[in-house]
């Protein structure tokens, strides 16, 4: 029978343990919302898509990762590698565009408050969902059809793509994903902060039925989180990127178990959104209440009281 060390050990246990929390947790994200029956913002639309995209992060890329930290090599395969690598990219790339359209999403809801319903259907976030799923699976497939070695991480225990020896293309979707993705959430958010400090420093808007709409927006939760669920995203990976400076610009700092803490510290993002949901939206909250009451009554049609709903809604 092999022997682990300790830290063979340890690493893959918390590996592990990243692996069941953000199933776990994505799971219940996926549920609630779908579970849910009664009014329900177009915001959540773009949440089921971040749910569904750590989910798959969690079935199918983090548990891959718990075997090789035991035997310290890669066992499955360079197709698996190669698959592993092109899952990561693109459902990274899928998180940052959709916290671009959450962005957008909610600049809509205070630039157009009388409008905003007519402009912001659920079907137009279905169609701008499944165009971003494809547009970045077909963005990022170059790279997996080409004849580029994929890598094994042997400090993070992950595979990964040999971008380095394809920098023309890694600059160009680097670009396209990050370019137009950071511009908006940088202007929308400073847009829709700016209105809230506006606000409350009490100018007049002569306009009364847009004052009471605008009033009414900046006064939804949904605003405050989601910029921390971006704020969340970007803070979990910035050591990484960091790191990564640091490494191009002096070389690998000899520091034991860096790697590896500021790569699976970004993987836990994955689960960092449930956080957030649970505590700053109280619709998510109302949402989970009306799952535990669902699974509960084994019915699914329950009376408004119990969803907290009025009779009006």
């Amino acid at each position: 029978m092999e022997e682990h060390s300790l830290e063979a050990l340890m690493q893959a246990g918390l590996i592990f343990v990243v692996a069941v929390a953000i199933i776990i947790s994505n799971l219940l994200i996926i549920v609630t919302y779908l579970n849910f029956r009664g009014p329900s913002e177009v915001i959540n639309y773009y949440l089921l898509s971040l749910a569904s995209a750590d989910l798959l992060c969690g079935v199918l890329v983090v548990p891959l990762s718990v075997y090789p930290a035991l035997v310290r090599r890669w066992v499955y395969g360079d197709i698996v590698c190669r698959l592993v690598g092109y899952l990561e990219v693109t459902l990274w790339a899928v998180s940052v565009y959709t916290f671009m359209w959450i962005s957008v999403d909610r600049y809509l809801a205070i630039r157009k408050p009388l409008r905003y319903e007519t402009v912001q259907t659920k079907t137009r976030c279905q169609c701008w969902m499944v165009f971003t799923w494809i547009s970045v699976a077909m963005m990022c497939c170059p790279p997996l059809l080409g004849f580029n070695k994929p890598i094994f991480d042997r400090e993070a225990f992950i595979c990964m793509l040999d971008w380095g020896n394809m920098a023309a293309y890694t600059i160009t979707l680097s670009i396209l994903v990050l370019g137009p993705s950071v511009i908006t959430i940088v202007y929308t958010y400073f847009y829709i902060f700016s209105m809230m400090r506006r606000l409350k420093s009490g100018v007049l808007i002569h306009d009364k039925e847009y004052a009471t709409a605008l009033s009414e927006n900046l006064s939804n939760p949904s605003h405050i989180m989601s910029f921390v669920l971006v704020m969340a995203f970007w803070i979990s990976w910035a050591p990484y990127a960091g790191l990564r400076i640091y490494a191009v610009v002096n070389g690998p700092p000899q520091v034991p178990f860096l790697h590896f803490a500021v790569v699976w510290l970004g993987v836990t993002n994955s689960f960092w959104k449930a956080v957030v949901l649970s505590t700053l939206s109280p619709q998510f909250r109302l949402a989970v209440r009306v799952l535990c009451l669902t699974i509960c009554c084994r019915h699914r049609r329950l009376p408004p009281e119990l969803l907290g709903l009025d009779d009006d809604d």
